[in-house]
């Protein structure tokens, strides 16, 4: 039995609370402890999804001095000391919605080999994604792109930057609204989570191709 029972308003209103130490505070003694149970309960099934066995990090936002953080997030990585550098999985939050991203994000060594392998096959991996998945190009930022809507120009553009330029990023992955049902209750998310994780899986396995 899980202990993640599901989130609540308040959870995601902790992004309104003020000042750095105050919303750190309720980051680490509400959120974190949630993000981090949700994702060790998914842990087993994406090790044997992945064939690599992977290890929980909860966001500590240690780098942070001034300005609180407006998400927060828990990863799936394939290491025990990191996973900015590793092709990873996240489930997190801003104060408008929950989302589950794989993600390679701006440390990693593989993003150039990386991009030429998802363009030689993007129109399969594209079309393999289940309506409703989303990419992002900075995990900083709320703001998604619609896999349903965005042309194939829009895409290679994508990938070109994430080949080119030393800050690009690529995720994929869904946004749950706040209020959406599934997200209040425990194992109807941790349900939902495991499919989308699968589904994302395809994006995982083509890290493995890069020579």
């Amino acid at each position: 039995m899980s202990d993640f029972k599901g989130f609540t308003q308040e959870d995601f209103n902790i992004f309104h609370i003020d000042g750095l130490e105050d919303r750190m505070e309720a980051l680490r003694s509400t959120l974190s402890p949630k993000l981090e149970s949700i994702a060790t309960d998914l842990a087993p099934t994406v090790s044997a999804m992945t064939g690599d066995e992977m290890f929980v990090h909860v966001a500590k936002h240690a780098r942070r001095t001034t300005n609180p953080p407006n998400d927060t997030w828990a990863s799936l990585a394939s290491s025990k000391r990191g996973y900015k550098k590793l092709p990873h999985f996240q489930i997190g939050l801003w104060e408008s919605h929950v989302f589950i991203w794989f993600a390679v994000i701006y440390e990693s060594p593989i993003k150039d080999s990386y991009a030429r392998v998802l363009k030689s096959q993007i129109d399969d991996i594209r079309s393999s994604l289940p309506e409703g998945f989303v990419w992002s190009k900075d995990h900083t930022k709320p703001d998604v792109i619609s896999n349903d809507t965005l042309s194939d120009e829009s895409m290679m553009a994508l990938l070109d930057r994430l080949e080119t330029v030393k800050k690009a990023e690529l995720l994929c992955g869904v946004t749950i609204d706040r209020n959406d049902p599934v997200l209040q209750d425990g194992e109807a998310f941790l349900t939902y989570a495991e499919n989308v994780l699968k589904e994302l899986n395809t994006l995982y396995e083509r890290t493995k191709e890069i020579q």
